[in-house]
């Protein structure tokens, strides 16, 4: 693969723009960039322009999206290195051929797995954007796949187990 992303995005209306727990912006969306800090008013003009509830996903549906990120990686030629589903976000390190803009690799994770998990009553499975974090060197993927696949509230977690070649866990 030609180049790796650590690609992250949240569910809808789970970690609004300014919370307390900081946020990514644009602006900030680049490794060794600080997340943007709180800002109250920025957070509540985020709730009140939401369309629906908050949406917060249960093991079942992270096993689905598992295996649709893996349908979909398999049919777009990717390679998954590891993916982790939390209850309000996910976490994939991806593999990627050329170039491409990475909005399109997480639109198109957001998309097939939006698909695999049916409708809404909002409409909204997933946040506008994401972070989009491109990993420079082998070992920046190597410790993007630690981090992924250690996250404590996992309700779904996949490694690409590289001891005998490749392989699902």
């Amino acid at each position: 693969m030609d180049h790796f992303w650590l690609l992250t995005w949240t569910t809808y209306g789970t970690w609004l723009p300014g919370d307390q727990r900081g946020s990514i912006a644009h602006s900030h969306n680049l490794v060794g960039t600080p997340w943007m800090g709180p800002n109250p008013a920025l957070e509540q003009a985020a709730r009140t322009a939401m369309a629906g509830e908050p949406t917060y996903l249960n093991v079942a549906q992270a096993q689905v999206l598992l295996a649709q990120f893996h349908e979909t990686v398999d049919h777009r030629g990717w390679e998954l290195r590891a993916a982790a589903v939390m209850r309000n976000h996910v976490h994939v390190v991806l593999g990627v051929p050329g170039d491409p803009e990475p909005d399109t690799l997480m639109r198109d994770l957001k998309s097939y797995g939006s698909r695999a998990l049916g409708g809404r009553a909002s409409g909204k499975w997933w946040t506008r954007s994401g972070s989009r974090r491109k990993l420079p060197d082998e070992a920046s993927v190597a410790a993007a796949v630690r981090y992924v696949g250690r996250q404590q509230y996992a309700l779904a977690v996949w490694v690409l187990e590289r001891t005998a070649g490749k392989g699902r866990s």
